[in-house]
């Protein structure tokens, strides 16, 4: 009885695919064996099927057959030519389990579950690194054989990747997609897609550790690094570790002393732009960050943060020698100098020192007799600000500075400890002429007058 017409007699004993004839069994085989009977005449490549050399070959002819009735691409491979119609249709059949992102193609969806898999099978001989995708590997390797293949033909520029010649290319043509928002230009369209999500609030990429979003992946990895520690980034010259290259290369200017970022204003230098942009605000009078608790306004965020720490009484930064404690780290090393005695900043013209450069600008003033301080109460001009605070206090009748002793209240800080001397009896202010001690300088100042003859009339 002859066998019925399209009947599969012929199984394969590996994984029981059946079929009608038995050549094509044995063709099926191949792909278990890995026999590839079927070589290339042209560049030597092997192949397991007849009809796969047959395509194969179309690469060396150039012949494309298949023609998309669309937008007339042509292709060697029917195959191929269904699978660009998906461009045009939209179609995504191919979803992901694990995020729900769909793809037009099965390779494309396999492709991307290694990014949640951490899959990277192609390794490279020569250096170990390991990649998620062959194409990948393929084009690393170019960075160790030098292999330029993708040549400009405009000046003459080499590059490793097609794709790096194609952004060289727009340097040459001028073609910069623009932002509609701001106007900002970009060689690459993704640039563009990238740049505009600070426009939109889209934040798509969370932190899983404290919940932050930011508007590209690349922020939320450099953002990873504050939870991991990670500062992969050395200096040569002092060792100084960092997370990030960028903040490296600034960090580096402080050893070169590089400065390229100039006040038009006032000719002052920078290393960081981003300094040079703060400092502008001294002279525009800028200050956008308002306190809700005072009112007091301020050039930087970072200054009404450690304002806020006045109202809220917060003080993080201990002396390990005495325990005094500051709100502001800045204090902290102001206040580390009397300790250790280093007065750095010296008065050209009286030859004064002092412990940092502020106090030394706020000395000046009393050669140069500058006043921009006025009390709108009374109109007395003080050189700082911090004392025309301490003024207001007469006239609001503030006395927020109390004795734990006798409950003498003061408007300044200075003036109850100054009292409080008078409890302990200390008197560390000693004449050199007559060896009385005195509690406060001001006391030994005016006592000395009894020695030189000096009579200052109060006007």
């Amino acid at each position: 009885m002859q066998a019925t017409m399209g009947a599969k007699q012929h199984s394969c004993d590996v994984c029981g695919s059946s079929f009608s004839q038995k050549s094509h069994l044995l063709t099926h085989m191949n792909k278990h064996t890995g026999e590839k009977p079927h070589s290339c005449e042209v560049c030597g490549s092997s192949f397991s099927q007849k009809s796969s050399l047959s395509t194969h070959m179309k690469t060396h002819t150039g012949e494309k057959p298949h023609s998309c009735e669309v937008c007339g691409s042509s292709f060697s491979q029917k195959a191929h030519l269904l699978s660009h119609m998906k461009t045009h249709t939209g179609e995504k059949p191919h979803s992901c389990e694990i995020c729900g992102s769909s793809f037009a193609w099965k390779s494309v969806l396999l492709n991307h579950m290694k990014t949640h898999t951490g899959e990277k099978p192609h390794s490279c001989e020569v250096c170990g690194s390991s990649f998620a995708w062959k194409s990948v590997l393929l084009n690393h390797m170019k960075t160790h054989t030098g292999e330029k293949p993708y040549s400009c033909e405009v000046c003459g520029s080499s590059f490793a990747q097609k794709s790096s010649l194609l952004y060289h290319m727009k340097k040459h043509t001028g073609e910069k997609p623009s932002c509609d928002v701001c106007g900002s230009s970009f060689l690459q369209k993704s640039n563009l897609l990238a740049h505009m999500k600070p426009h939109t609030g889209e934040k798509p990429h969370a932190c899983e550790v404290c919940g932050s979003s930011f508007s590209l992946k690349s922020y939320l990895k450099k953002h990873m690094k504050t939870h991991t520690g990670e500062k992969p980034h050395s200096c040569e010259v002092c060792g100084s570790s960092f997370a990030w290259k960028y903040v490296l290369l600034r960090h580096m200017k402080t050893h070169t002393g590089e400065k390229p970022h100039s006040c038009e204003v006032c000719g002052s230098s920078f290393a960081k732009k981003s300094t040079l942009l703060t400092h502008m605000k001294k002279h525009t009078g800028e200050k956008p960050h308002a306190c809700e608790v005072c009112g007091s306004s301020f050039a930087l965020k970072s200054t009404l943060l450690n304002h806020m720490k006045t109202h809220t009484g917060e003080k993080p930064h201990s002396c390990e020698i005495c325990n005094s404690s500051f709100s502001q780290k800045s204090n902290l090393l102001y206040h580390m100098k009397r300790h250790t005695g280093e007065k750095p900043q010296s008065c050209e013209i009286c030859g004064s020192s002092f412990a940092d450069k502020s106090t030394l600008l706020t000395h000046m003033k009393k050669h140069t007799g500058e006043k921009p301080h006025a009390c709108e109460v009374c109109g007395s001009s003080f050189s700082q600000k911090s004392t025309l605070f301490n003024h207001m206090k007469t006239h609001t009748g503030e006395k927020p500075h109390s004795c734990e002793i006798c409950n003498s209240s003061f408007a300044q800080k200075s003036n109850l400890l100054y009292h409080m001397k008078r409890h302990t009896g200390e008197k560390p202010q000693s004449c050199e002429i007559c060896g009385s001690s005195f509690a406060d300088k001001s006391t030994l100042l005016r006592h000395m007058k009894t020695h030189t003859g000096e009579k200052h009339i109060r006007v």
